[in-house]
């Protein structure tokens, strides 16, 4: 069965966001069910107390309560590890919050529990959001995942190792690889970082697919995960970066995202693939960190740009406790640039407005930042538009290493993510 998943524009969203935390808190109010009271439940954003979005939540809900004295907001913080999980089971339980910020919105949206966004915004408010998040948030082009904060993927690498090495930042395949094996040569330990592993292989993933003009959509938005171009791209992952040992001592299979940032930081990485916090981070563990596109195929032609990856998380308000009217209020409030630029600053990430994007440019955006954000603008997300994605995505994130492990088939691999991918998609 074939199935279109993506919008007009066949942009696609990456479920769940950049940094997985821990850590719980309240803010705001008394949490009590009174009709003066709204219930937002939010993933923590920090990874210790000292930077944990309590902070942020305490300052606007105390500030919207202040210009609306007839509205109190509690904020739940909850891991990213429970948020899914959690307000999936209230939903079912019948105990909805009335807004939740979390990776995923198409489950509730499939179900009819949410409000749409020209049920809550302005007009002008609705049309303020950056083109990509928007179409992603959109079922049906109705707006219902509200894009909070975003962000892109650049291609890193540790520009001191690349001095000792003698090689410039690549631009094709062919490129990366000469890099990799100077950087072997010089001793350096990972030269490229390919996290394949559970936590989030499906973004390495569609980076590389995209850049052999690829990815998980045709050019219809039907999913098209064994493509003979996917096909290819791991088969020239598996012949000419993981056979000549080029990746590393742990298997792409086995290497997630958090430990392949550390390596980074530690100075183990020469390249790999990352977003703003991680440039700000390594930089500050004394790194010199330099940011450029992906390198293309050398199937592509010379000057082709393939969009990057972007990244998002949604807003999205319930129906079940009827408080359309002090959800519009508050949101109206939330999203305005400076409560929004205050937010992505705070963990260094990108406002998912126009004006807020440019408040926030405006205000002393360097350039590495600067260059996520314009990649950000044409940037393809994950489809989380499409309630199928959920399980989809599951499935590439435990399975796509396999394309490239010792013994691995990729063309078989793909081929059974992609039967997986169609059993579900029958189901919705």
């Amino acid at each position: 069965m074939r199935r279109r998943i993506f919008g007009t524009s066949a942009t696609a969203v990456v479920l769940g966001l950049l940094i997985p935390l821990a850590g719980c808190g309240s803010s705001g109010g008394s949490g009590a069910d009174d009709s003066g009271t709204l219930r937002l439940v939010a993933a923590e954003y920090g990874d210790n107390s000292g930077n944990s979005s309590k902070a942020f939540w305490d300052k606007v809900t105390t500030e919207f309560t202040a210009a609306n004295p007839g509205i109190k907001v509690h904020v739940e913080l909850l891991p990213w590890t429970d948020i899914d999980r959690e307000v999936s089971r209230m939903v079912k339980a019948g105990k909805a919050p009335d807004m939740a910020l979390m990776g995923g919105y198409s489950d509730f949206a499939a179900q009819d529990k949410l409000y749409s966004a020209d049920e809550l915004l302005s007009v002008t408010a609705e049309a303020n959001f950056l083109g990509p998040l928007a179409d992603a948030g959109s079922v049906h082009n109705t707006l219902y995942g509200l894009p909070f904060v975003a962000s892109s993927r650049l291609l890193f690498y540790n520009e001191g190792l690349f001095k000792q090495a003698g090689v410039s930042a690549p631009k094709t395949w062919t490129d990366l690889k000469a890099a990799a094996v100077a950087l072997k040569a010089k001793g350096v330990k990972t030269p490229y970082a390919m996290p394949l592993g559970p936590e989030e292989a499906h973004a390495e993933a569609l980076i590389w697919e995209l850049s052999n003009g690829g990815g998980y959509a045709d050019n219809s938005g039907n999913y098209s995960l064994a493509s003979d171009q996917n096909i290819l791209t791991f088969k020239w992952i598996k012949e000419n970066l993981v056979t000549p040992g080029l990746l590393g001592p742990v298997p792409p299979s086995q290497l997630n995202r958090a430990d392949a940032f550390a390596a980074f930081s530690r100075g183990e990485v020469g390249m790999l693939n990352g977003y703003p916090s991680l440039a700000h981070e390594a930089r500050a563990k004394g790194i010199q960190v330099g940011t450029v596109a992906m390198p293309i195929s050398n199937n592509l032609s010379p000057g082709e740009a393939p969009p990057t990856v972007g990244v998002a998380d949604w807003m999205m308000a319930f129906k079940q406790n009827g408080h359309r009217t002090e959800i519009g209020k508050f949101l109206d409030f939330v999203y305005q640039d400076k409560n929004l630029s205050d937010f992505a600053g705070r963990y260094h990430l990108l406002p998912s407005t126009v004006t807020a994007s440019r408040t926030l440019a405006g205000g002393g955006m360097d350039n590495n930042d600067q260059q996520f954000l314009s990649a950000l603008r044409v940037a393809q997300l994950y489809p989380v538009n499409d309630p199928s994605w959920v399980t989809i995505s599951d499935t590439i994130k435990r399975n796509i290493g396999r394309a490239v492990d010792p013994g691995g088939d990729p063309k078989a691999v793909l081929e059974e993510i992609a039967a997986t991918a169609t059993e579900e998609t029958k189901k919705h």
